[in-house]
């Protein structure tokens, strides 16, 4: 089953296995395409049979190559059998569809869209395709770029920043800056930053996974950390054991010495031991000998004791320690001894669920807040090198195309500078061009910029606009008969078209004229080398 655009529901499970029939702005994949234009005929209630009995209109890329355009008709006449179709450019419907009163007028057309921009100079309604120029950059490339600044602020919420909550940040919390370091500045004030932040939820569970555990699996726990604390006492306790059993054979090796009469070596092992006289070592010897011995006691106990809750396990919560509250303490400071030890392999005692308090705000936990990402994401199309772009940006780019023109051609383009395309509905971007163009304009000049009135729909509004106009003329239109003579890859202009280049292939010479250069040539292999 083949699903098309809102039958998807949501994209993000699905969005690396999608395809699209689009190398950015052209289709490329005919059978994809086809697809498509099945679904949309489907929709429309297209009910003809065997045919699409209806004119088309439909829209290409700015300079669309020779090859898409072809495959592009060849679809459309042989496998759908329209009667007659017609190529335009969206950006130049939708200044069609804004047009002012004196049409056909000039512009300067700037048409931000998903995946490109172009900078579109129009004289005399008619586009100059020879100074055309387009950015690689749209609101694709600025999502993308928004995603990765906040996977890299939040990475506790990596799989929660999708592209389609990019997107969805982008149309309505995002703005361009009039001066772009001037607006960082004053993110960098905390009163401005707490005034303008936005704060985006994203959603989360409030249920505490401790209420799910089943009471049997509690037990089962805490018997286990019981078992655990147990095995770990009984750890330390050898090795104090040991130190201890080391230390006291050192001290009775001293007590040989003396017994031995070797008097100097006993004096310096004192020294060494930090003692003064006999009697201090006899008495370090008594008290190690006393706590040799009770540790002993204490670790064949222990033994028992696993022994028995092995044998014979209940679910009341075991002793910790069966030998007494004196011998409990001493426990307690053998395990202080050795507490940087085994720091991390203490377990924390379990308290009942009820208890149990979040230490923070789950709800504030998952929330985004949106600072400067709000102007850096679409900054990228005045500076692609933020994302390592090795382009021009829109202004680069405008005063790049007006100087390809006379002083007198660029009064009149400034005159009606025309912002069209999804990516130019972000609050400020007029304000921006308008900027820009008094920077690079000359002193007291005039320009005017305006913004298209549905900059996402004007283009569909402009195609029925121009289609309903001239639905009875031939202008614009190629019919099967044009299709079958000139090729698929030929195109009738109009006002929102692009130019028709067609395909010049090199002159062969005449085979009559070669002839002669070959029979001279026989006689004299010399002039042949």
């Amino acid at each position: 089953e083949t699903q098309v655009g809102n039958d998807l529901g949501s994209p993000e499970p699905l969005r690396w296995l999608l395809r699209s029939p689009f190398d950015r702005n052209v289709p490329v994949q005919l059978e994809l395409q086809e697809l498509l234009l099945d679904h949309v005929f489907q929709r429309l209630g297209v009910s003809s049979q065997g045919c699409v009995d209806h004119p088309i209109v439909l829209t290409e890329a700015v300079c669309n190559p020779l090859y898409s355009r072809q495959m592009m008709s060849e679809l459309l006449f042989e496998c759908y059998q329209v009667p007659k179709v017609s190529y335009g450019v969206d950006s130049l419907y939708s200044f069609y569809h804004n047009r002012r009163q004196n049409w056909p007028c000039s512009g300067l057309v700037i048409s931000s869209g998903y995946q490109c921009t172009h900078i579109l100079p129009v004289l005399e309604g008619r586009l100059d395709a020879k100074n055309c120029k387009r950015i690689n950059l749209g609101g694709c490339q600025a999502a993308v770029y928004l995603q990765r600044l906040l996977q890299l602020k939040y990475p506790g919420h990596f799989a929660a920043i999708t592209l389609s909550r990019m997107e969805e940040i982008l149309h309505e919390h995002s703005y361009i800056a009039q001066d772009y370091i001037e607006e960082l500045q004053k993110w960098r004030c905390p009163e401005y930053y707490e005034e303008n932040v936005h704060k985006m939820q994203l959603p989360f569970s409030n249920k505490l996974l401790g209420s799910t555990v089943a009471s049997e699996e509690k037990q089962e726990k805490r018997q286990q950390q019981l078992r655990r604390l147990q095995e770990l006492n009984a750890r330390r306790r050898e090795e104090k054991l040991q130190l201890d059993q080391e230390r006291l054979d050192r001290l009775l090796y001293v007590q040989e010495l003396l017994e031995d009469g070797q008097m100097d070596q006993f004096h310096k092992a004192l020294v060494e031991l930090n003692m003064d006289s006999a009697e201090e070592l006899q008495s370090y010897i008594n008290k190690l000998s006393l706590s040799v011995e009770q540790t002993k006691q204490k670790i064949l106990q222990s033994e028992v004791n696993i022994e028995v809750d092995v044998v014979d396990s209940k679910p009341e919560t075991p002793d910790l320690d069966p030998l007494g509250s004196e011998q409990s303490l001493e426990d307690v400071e053998s395990i202080n001894e050795f507490e940087p030890l085994f720091a991390e392999e203490q377990p924390e005692v379990e308290k009942p669920v009820a208890a149990v308090q979040p230490v923070f705000n789950l709800a504030e936990y998952h929330q985004l807040f949106l600072g400067t990402e709000r102007i850096r994401a679409p900054e990228i199309v005045f500076q692609p090198s933020l994302i390592g772009e090795d382009q021009a940006g829109i202004a680069e780019t405008m005063q790049f195309v007006l100087e390809r023109y006379s002083k007198e051609q660029q009064a009149i383009l400034v005159q009606n500078v025309f912002l069209t395309g999804g990516n130019t509905m972000y609050p400020g971007l007029k304000a921006r061009i308008q900027k820009e163009l008094l920077e690079m304009r000359p002193f007291q000049s005039s320009f005017q910029v305006s913004l298209a009135s549905s900059p996402v729909l004007d283009a569909w509004y402009g195609a029925r606009d121009w289609a309903v106009e001239h639905m009875n003329r031939e202008e614009g239109w190629i019919s099967r008969k044009d299709y079958e003579e000139k090729g698929g890859e030929y195109l009738k202009e109009h006002c929102a078209s692009n130019v028709y280049v067609p395909i010049r292939l090199p002159k062969q010479a005449p085979r009559a004229a070669e002839a002669p250069g070959r029979a001279s040539g026989t006689g004299h292999p010399g002039e042949q080398a």
